[in-house]
């Protein structure tokens, strides 16, 4: 038996304690499957007496985390800390000057720091692994850096973050309006008491930067990302968009234009409308789904659990038996230096369907101010639903026919100071039209 591999653990939250578990439960199993038995040497959290219903007797406890990689001892540091910066930053750069291992499930930090990070676990022939930091027990990072490695990937796009999904489906399924759901999914756990990372896109754009950039050979950049939450939908809606036959799901879509020889690309986090035929219509709850296009593969498809403790232990652990069998693959899939900067699409270039939702003034000459401001900017409607409401407003819904986004900036721009208009109106884009 080859000697143990030893770890170092930082947070000890639900996830550090469901690594601590999943290692002690399926010890035998892991052994055999890492070739080596896997040793947790040292724990760090803020609060070294906090009962986590675990014994950590057996383990060194280090009150200063930043020192956890300096130990002769230990083979891999396992970061489950959380932040972009700060401690965790701190420790991942000390892990992998010193040549030591590193895993974690922060994806705020890789998206902001992944290409540092991953010069210096070049630099210091270090291994570093985040499968845990994107879709929970989902093994994306793998599917994409290992099992489509020999294709080109055209696309890559899904449901990123099950908080948001959650809320959605709940809203279609029960009629209610966002802010009943929201409530209702912190009660339950689903929803943190400041949700405002989850529902303004900020969680599910870190991980799609990372996915960009395993699957376009670009170096991440979290700032490319257009990020639009799900903050201001209301009931309506949803229900409007059932009727012309779509789902509304809060997506990651990255993709580069093989047509465009500089590969510029684009990146956004955005509700969209999603047709009822489509995979990602029909993913309810706080479950994940990624869809990536390889030219040779196909559609591949990734679905499961998004979150919670024991899938993203799942992953973490993954990480560590895949180091412990030798494995030393580039962090993105390639290395840093072949990794290219990212050349931005701009996103009034691209051209689609798009659903506009508008709360206006319930009186005459509204609909004639609209439709000639949508003319003059070349918008062609596909589709128009009038509902009226009881405080003397309208709502109108509409969906475009194909055509280049920048033309519905113009038309919006150009109604943006009419007395008519009584709320910023909402447009979301159609998937795949």
């Amino acid at each position: 038996m080859n000697k143990p591999l030893n770890i170092a653990l930082a947070g000890l939250g639900t996830v550090g304690i469901g690594v601590i578990q999943l290692l002690q439960e399926n010890a035998a199993l892991i052994t055999k499957r890492a070739g080596r038995p896997i040793n947790i040497v040292s724990v760090s959290a803020r609060d070294r007496n906090k009962d986590r219903g675990v014994d950590l007797s057996n383990y060194r406890w280090v009150d200063d985390m930043s020192a956890m990689a300096s130990g002769d001892d230990i083979d891999i540091v396992v970061e489950l800390v959380g932040g972009s910066d700060g401690p965790a930053l701190t420790l991942a750069r000390s892990a992998l000057s010193s040549g030591k291992s590193f895993v974690t499930a922060n994806k705020a930090m890789v998206a902001h720091h992944g290409f540092e990070l991953s010069q210096l676990a070049e630099k210091s022939a270090a291994v570093m692994k985040y499968e845990a930091a994107v879709a929970g027990g989902i093994p994306i990072i793998k599917g994409l850096r290992d099992g489509a490695a020999g294709n080109r990937i055209d696309r890559v796009y899904g449901i990123l973050n099950g908080t948001c999904n959650y809320i959605l489906s709940t809203m279609e399924s029960e009629g209610s309006d966002f802010a009943d759901v929201l409530s209702a999914a912190q009660a339950k756990g689903y929803a943190e008491a400041d949700p405002s990372f989850d529902i303004d896109g900020v969680d599910a754009a870190h991980k799609l930067a990372i996915l960009a950039s395993l699957s376009f050979g670009t170096k991440i950049n979290f700032d490319a990302v257009e990020t639009n939450g799900i903050r201001k939908l209301i009931a309506s809606d949803i229900s409007q968009a059932a009727a012309l036959g779509y789902n509304i799901r809060l997506l990651g879509l990255a993709e580069v234009d093989v047509a465009d020889t500089q590969g510029a690309l684009f990146q956004r986090v955005q509700p969209y409308l999603v047709k009822r035929d489509h995979p990602l219509a029909h993913v309810t709850g706080p479950t994940n789904a990624v869809v990536a296009e390889g030219n040779f593969s196909g559609r591949l498809l990734f679905q499961g659990a998004g979150a919670g403790d024991k899938p993203t232990a799942s992953a973490v652990v993954a990480d560590i038996i895949d180091i412990a069998r030798g494995d030393k693959g580039a962090v993105f899939g390639m290395p840093c230096e072949q990794l290219r900067e990212t050349i931005i699409a701009q996103s009034g270039e691209r051209i689609g369907k798009s659903y506009i939702r508008m709360m206006v003034a319930d009186r005459p000459g509204v609909l004639a101010e609209i439709t000639a401001a949508m003319r003059d900017a070349n918008v062609s409607i596909e589709s128009f639903i009038q509902q009226d409401t009881n405080n003397d407003a309208a709502l109108i819904a509409m969906v475009t026919h194909s055509g280049p986004e920048s033309a519905i900036q113009t038309a919006l721009e150009t109604l943006s100071g009419s007395d008519n208009l009584l709320a910023v109106p909402m447009v979301m884009h159609i998937l795949g039209e």
